[in-house]
């Protein structure tokens, strides 16, 4: 039954009975699943009208709250949910999942040892503490736990093999080191390369088309379409697995890759961006990551909050930005006025590297354009979310991983206002500092 189905039988359920609180639960889950969070709040809530002592109503209107943002919420109603079943897995698991995405770590860990006291983690709670764990900079027992990931209905990576690379010496034996998830996953990862090689075998590196040019430099031995049949090889790895196997810390991460930029690419950005206007600015801006992503809608924001920037005089803003989101400039009106449109000129990550060395600054939530500014060493200013990617950690401006970015954080409302605000002050200051220099 498809949810079109599912939601028409619900809806004559409860009109037959409008006390059946499962129908109402059940109704609201549905909702959950299309993005219609008021609905199913709402829904839920009904089905408490009726049955306040239902714990799996409690559990699911605080998923539902969680997804919607309203933390304090969720926690309370999942605080009930565990009030009646003190006991029950999936309440415990749906409570930790809620406390981490509020941003209170050590709660969440806390709640994890209650769900694991007595018995085993399951992938789904360790891959919720490795992710609170890193997020809180434990990277030692964090990528241990990140291993878990592999082992969760809903990875679609390799599934783990008896040939899984333990980091130690290659010695002449063949690496396939695989891709899994995003464009800036692999950008982050490939600074494990000089440490791959020096273990002395040969390299199978898989590598997405968009990035094959700006990481054609890392020396492997053989490059590999993603999801093509690998040839013989003897152990693989994750490229995500990397900074486990390479036993990191706060302390021990490795600098960026470097990045290679053809000549070709270089005269593109050179052509578009023709000669520089004295005294001015030029700003790179991004305002969403890949639409598919199951968190963008958390770290994205709108081209609109974007064009403040422009206020600020001496800035010259050029799009950065790829895919769908990039309708909203042809929309806005300001396209070639006010924002410079380069997406239609970048046909791959080398193209929009070029085109960052003519950047002076790029302003962007996060997506992977950040990691291959941060790998450029470009100025870099990271707009992200309350509970942001792990490699940002949960605190202060700066990361270990990208030495030049700056971070301007969301606080607990997860608004964008005062960080744009913020944004657009330290604009200001920096075009009077470098018209001081």
């Amino acid at each position: 039954m498809d949810h079109a189905q599912a939601t028409t039988t619900l809806e004559a359920v409860l009109a037959a009975n409008p006390r059946d609180d499962g129908a109402w639960s059940m109704l609201g889950h549905l909702l959950r699943r299309a993005g219609k969070l008021d609905g199913a709040i709402a829904c839920h809530r009904r089905g408490l009208e009726v049955a306040p002592e239902n714990a799996s109503i409690w559990s699911n209107l605080g998923n539902a709250l969680v997804d919607a943002g309203r933390f304090d919420e969720a926690l309370a109603a999942h605080a009930e949910a565990l009030r009646l079943e003190p006991h029950s897995p999936a309440f415990l698991f749906n409570n930790a999942v809620a406390l981490r995405k509020s941003g209170r770590f050590k709660e969440t860990l806390a709640m994890i040892g209650r769900a694991t006291a007595g018995g085993g983690a399951t992938p789904e709670l360790r891959w919720e503490r490795a992710l609170a764990r890193l997020q809180i900079g434990d990277y030692v027992h964090g990528f241990a736990d990140y291993e878990a990931r592999r082992g969760l209905a809903s990875y679609h990576g390799r599934p783990p093999s008896e040939r899984t690379w333990n980091g130690g010496p290659l010695d002449g034996r063949t690496l396939f080191l695989f891709t899994e998830q995003g464009f800036g996953d692999a950008i982050l990862a490939a600074r494990y390369m000089p440490l791959v090689r020096e273990r002395g075998g040969r390299v199978l590196y898989e590598c997405h088309p968009e990035l094959r040019r700006v990481l054609s430099g890392l020396g492997v031995d053989s490059v590999l379409q993603p999801g093509s049949p690998p040839p013989a090889f003897d152990v693989e790895a994750s490229q995500m697995s990397l900074p486990g196997l390479f036993g990191t810390t706060l302390a021990s991460v490795p600098p960026p890759v470097t990045l290679t930029i053809p000549d070709s690419s270089r005269e593109k950005a050179a052509h578009r961006l023709g000669a520089r206007e004295p005294g001015t600015l030029r700003v790179g801006i991004v305002w969403s990551g890949r639409v598919t992503f199951a968190d963008n809608g958390r770290r994205a924001t709108s081209l609109a909050r974007f064009l403040r920037f422009a206020e600020v005089p001496g800035v010259r803003l050029y799009s950065l930005q790829k895919g769908p989101p990039e309708a909203e400039l042809a929309d806005s009106g300001v396209a070639g006025h006010l924002v410079t449109p380069l997406g239609p000129d970048l046909d791959d990550f080398a193209d929009t590297a070029a085109m960052l060395e003519q950047l002076d600054l790029v302003i962007m939530t996060d997506s992977s354009v950040a990691h291959l500014a941060g790998s450029l060493g470009k100025p870099v200013w990271n707009l992200v979310q309350h509970v942001p990617y792990w490699i940002y950690g949960f605190s202060g401006d700066c990361t270990p991983w990208y030495p030049t970015m700056r971070l301007f954080r969301q606080g607990p409302d997860q608004d964008w206002e005062p960080v744009f605000a913020r944004a657009a002050d330290a604009l200001r200051e920096e075009v009077r500092r470098r018209a001081g220099q």
